[in-house]
């Protein structure tokens, strides 16, 4: 393998050791990013502050560093930069390439880097050794709301607390107020005073609007889907759980030594298990009448004379 296929494979293969230990690495140092943004908030010592950006300009160094490494082994580079992950790592490290300039929307950008963890959770190579795939969907939409959510309170915070920094004080402000807001119960005790403030208000109301429903309604649906897997391993890689339904393993693929049966309808003892379920449909039908030919005749109707 040539150099450039070399770093390629560290990026993008997961399926490797140590592609998934540089997608491990990049997922922490994101998260730790995002720490750094949220103590930054706070009222802490000009010396820990001071550790604090050096590390986060590490930090980005880093993410530029990979992001050209990215545009040079890929196989089209216009191609993934202007592919979503791309865009969202070409965001990231705005500040890095605008930050020089002093210009302040600059910041609002930082709070859009905990969209790089996307990448991770999409990649089934990597995530799929720890959990199920209903799980993992779980885990997807959780953070979705948590991410919207973040960037949210970043932005909320980066623009009011120039203007109102009695109320918006720490990040833990700009959160709850995002919350409140975003679950449209409305408060009233944390407003925003400026336009880009009430703007970014009233883009959270249209989105929680849009997004908690719709969220809440998929994970009510997997929590469901999740409740009624059965126990039943693969004889390839072992893996136990799996749909009712289910035919092949959903880990590897290979077909499963038998059919799933529910288990509400295998593990309860008896017969007519199935009809002491409590929310379990009746079906107590009347027994079908005999096939002329195949069965033995029925007997002949009784007549009743009305006594009257």
């Amino acid at each position: 393998m040539t150099l450039k296929e070399t770093i390629a494979a560290y990026l993008d293969d997961t399926n490797r050791e140590t592609g998934g230990w540089v997608t491990g690495a990049i997922a922490a140092l994101i998260l730790v990013s995002a720490a750094i943004f949220v103590i930054e908030t706070y009222d802490i010592s000009p010396q820990w502050r001071r550790v604090l950006s050096g590390l986060d300009w590490f930090i980005l160094g880093l993410f530029t560093v990979e992001y050209w490494l990215r545009v040079w082994t890929a196989e089209c580079w216009w191609r993934y930069v202007l592919s979503p992950y791309g865009l969202v790592d070409l965001v990231a490290i705005c500040p890095f390439v605008l930050g020089f300039l002093d210009m302040r929307f600059v910041r609002l950008l930082r709070w859009l880097r905990v969209l790089r963890l996307l990448r991770v959770l999409r990649d089934r190579a990597i995530v799929g050794r720890l959990t199920a795939a209903d799980t993992l969907a779980v885990i997807r939409i959780v953070f979705t709301v948590f991410a919207i959510v973040f960037i949210y309170a970043g932005i909320i915070f980066q623009v009011e607390q120039r203007y109102h920094p009695e109320t918006f004080h720490s990040f833990l402000d700009a959160l709850y107020f995002a919350v409140v807001t975003m679950t449209t119960v409305g408060y009233g005790d944390i407003t925003p005073v400026s336009d880009a403030g009430r703007l970014c208000t009233v883009l959270m109301i249209l989105t929680g609007i849009a997004l908690i429903p719709t969220q809440l309604g998929n994970l009510i649906r997997r929590i469901i889907k999740m409740s009624q897997a059965v126990q039943l391993p693969c004889t390839k890689c072992g893996w136990l759980i799996h749909d009712w339904d289910a035919q092949f393993c959903k880990h590897c693929g290979t077909v499963l030594p038998t059919r799933v049966a529910p288990v509400s309808m295998t593990e309860l003892p008896g017969p007519n298990a199935a009809a002491t379920m409590p929310f379990a449909p009746r079906m107590d039908l009347p027994d079908a009448p005999a096939v002329a030919g195949n069965a033995e005749e029925l007997p002949p109707s009784q007549t009743f004379e009305n006594p009257g």
